[in-house]
């Protein structure tokens, strides 16, 4: 019980992330123009990109349209915390959203994409 009381709240945004083709001018766009830092975070043969508030904190990511993020739409995705995940697809599809990501296993949970009916695109990540 102790652990559930650290999850954060079902609905509370946890991070946010745009995967585009063209990763580097991306993450060099939005240095100058909102003052981010970043950090490479290895992906294999290549890097995606933390980036960072000047006092080091992680506000977003930038990635590449590969591997894991191949197929992702070139928006900012939010990622919303959600305490069952498979409940939360299968209310996702029985409302007519669609999945586009199936659940991904990743350090320390597990996400999807989904989208709404009317075209808005989220991820649900479970801690």
């Amino acid at each position: 019980m102790a652990e559930e009381q650290n999850l954060p709240r079902a609905g509370t945004i946890l991070f946010t992330d745009l995967t585009v083709e063209r990763a580097e001018e991306t993450r060099d766009f939005y240095k100058q123009v909102i003052g981010w830092e970043h950090s490479d975070v290895k992906m294999g043969d290549y890097a995606d990109y933390e980036m960072k508030s000047l006092d080091g904190q992680s506000v977003a990511g930038i990635c590449h349209q590969a591997g894991v993020n191949k197929g992702l739409p070139p928006v900012w995705l939010v990622y919303f915390s959600v305490h069952d995940l498979e409940a939360s697809l299968t209310a996702c599809r029985k409302l007519g959203g669609i999945v586009h990501v199936e659940p991904k296993t990743v350090r320390p949970g597990s996400y999807a994409v989904i989208e709404y009916p009317e075209g808005a695109f989220c991820a649900l990540s479970q801690l």
